[in-house]
């Protein structure tokens, strides 16, 4: 008997009594960890993405466009990629050139554009993930790749749920899904942390709700 012949007979054995293909198999996943009120899924939210270093602002929908203005100015963007879709009125305040999401547009054009405003498609409170859809308020996925700045607004509660399984049942997988779990960076040469490698250096989410304005950071 060969070497492979034995493999493969002890491979036979340990299978003996499993179920056949046609058995369905009954997998117990958690679809969530603790059983957590709304707000303290939100407050989940809000530590994990500052634990990722992005900072987390608070305001109500009324503030939004304030907000954003005061967002903007205190990085002094004086140029905002804007998706076709977002709501005019958010940024209905900010002093920014507005720049429109065009198809034309090359990386060259977006690198030298200042920051980038968007909405999400939902937000995971344990992972501390934002997703992106491609949605008409979203844009193409350069668009919050190429600038270096990248504020995104969420919907609370509606946008946020506790667990990965949650959001993907809310995704379609057909669609251009982006995770964004804080800024992107890389430990990958000498362990020494580089921000900005592969999308943008600072990331800012603001929860919109009905709490009043506030700030998390790392």
């Amino acid at each position: 008997m060969s070497s492979r012949e034995r493999i493969l007979g002890r491979v036979r054995r340990a299978l003996a009594d499993t179920p056949s293909e046609d058995t369905p198999i009954e997998r117990a996943y958690l679809r969530e960890h603790g059983d957590r009120s709304v707000e303290e899924t939100v407050e989940l939210l809000a530590e994990n993405l500052a634990d990722y270093r992005a900072i987390v602002h608070r305001c109500t929908a009324a503030d939004l466009p304030a907000t954003l203005a005061g967002m903007l100015a205190a990085r002094g963007s004086k140029t905002v990629l804007v998706p076709p879709g977002l709501e005019r009125s958010w940024l209905a305040e900010a002093d920014s050139e507005q720049v429109p999401d065009r198809v034309e547009s090359t990386p060259h054009e977006l690198d030298r554009i200042d920051s980038v405003v968007t909405a999400c498609a939902v937000a995971v409170a344990e992972t501390g993930t934002i997703v992106l859809d491609g949605g008409p308020d979203q844009g193409r996925r350069r668009i919050t790749l190429v600038p270096d700045h990248h504020i995104c607004v969420v919907r609370v509660p509606d946008q946020v749920v506790s667990s990965v399984p949650q959001a993907l049942e809310r995704l379609d997988p057909a669609r251009p899904l982006t995770w964004i779990s804080g800024p992107s960076a890389t430990s990958d040469i000498e362990l020494d942390r580089v921000e900005g490698v592969h999308g943008p250096r600072t990331l800012e989410v603001v929860l919109v709700g009905t709490q009043a304005s506030a700030e998390v950071n790392s």
